[in-house]
């Protein structure tokens, strides 16, 4: 399966191997980030997280990815999902290949709607018709947050990215706004509302591009209206 290598190690190993090597940065269009709806949930703590999860995957999502951040995690989670007759598939780092297969095959196939993934596991992955991307733990940068939503939303579909955050998690969600320069805003589901507020996250600024442009804009608007008044007023003067 083909993956996406990233962090300070490989960029490291890169250099000392390669001979003027260049970087490139893909940035994923607005069209395409557009078609992902995305929203946060406040949960008050790790208990309050595992219920709004719960609820997601039983009333919400069609089919899902649970993105944690350890394998420890992971079993965690997989042990509470099977406590409440919630079947899940799972892909783990070292895992053996054949098990992987068998995971990956009947989540493609349908038959188990939920896999649960650590960053480095999910590398690769390429399924249509994920209706979810949850983020149970929040990635630890920026771009990895972009790949993780990019597996839903495929082939024209729209898709949904949600992030189940703690008040520990708001530092990175504003990172993660100003890097993709959308607002990501909070949801409630009545019965797990949160005892606690929310932080305030930076909405992002706005690039110099759009700035340029909106003036530009504003500008090309003023000069009209002027033009306008011009013109009415040689009418009178002709009148």
């Amino acid at each position: 399966f083909s993956a996406t290598l990233e962090g300070p190690g490989i960029a490291q190993f890169s250099k000392d191997i390669l001979v003027n090597p260049e970087s490139l940065t893909v940035d994923p269009s607005r069209k395409e980030k557009a078609k992902i709806h995305q929203w946060y949930h406040l949960a008050d703590d790790v208990q309050h997280k595992y219920q709004i999860l719960k609820h997601i995957l039983t009333e919400q999502a069609e089919s899902a990815i649970v993105f944690v951040k350890t394998r420890e995690r992971l079993q965690q989670l997989k042990d509470r999902l099977a406590a409440d007759q919630i079947n899940v598939v799972w892909l783990q780092g070292e895992m053996p290949q054949d098990k992987r297969n068998e995971a990956m095959s009947r989540f493609k196939s349908g038959e188990i709607k939920i896999l649960l993934a650590t960053d480095v596991a999910a590398r690769g992955i390429d399924v249509e018709d994920i209706s979810h991307v949850i983020n149970f733990d929040m990635p630890r940068t920026s771009d990895v947050y972009l790949h993780r939503i990019g597996r839903t939303g495929r082939a024209g579909a729209k898709g949904t990215a949600i992030s189940i955050v703690e008040a520990h998690d708001f530092a990175m969600l504003s990172r993660i706004a100003r890097y993709i320069k959308e607002v990501i805003k909070p949801r409630v589901i009545e019965e797990l509302r949160p005892k606690h507020k929310a932080p305030s996250i930076k909405k992002p600024k706005k690039s110099r591009l759009a700035k340029a442009k909106k003036a530009a804009k504003k500008s090309g608007k003023a000069k009209k209206k002027k033009g306008r008044g011009k013109n009415i007023t040689s009418r009178k003067q002709d009148g």
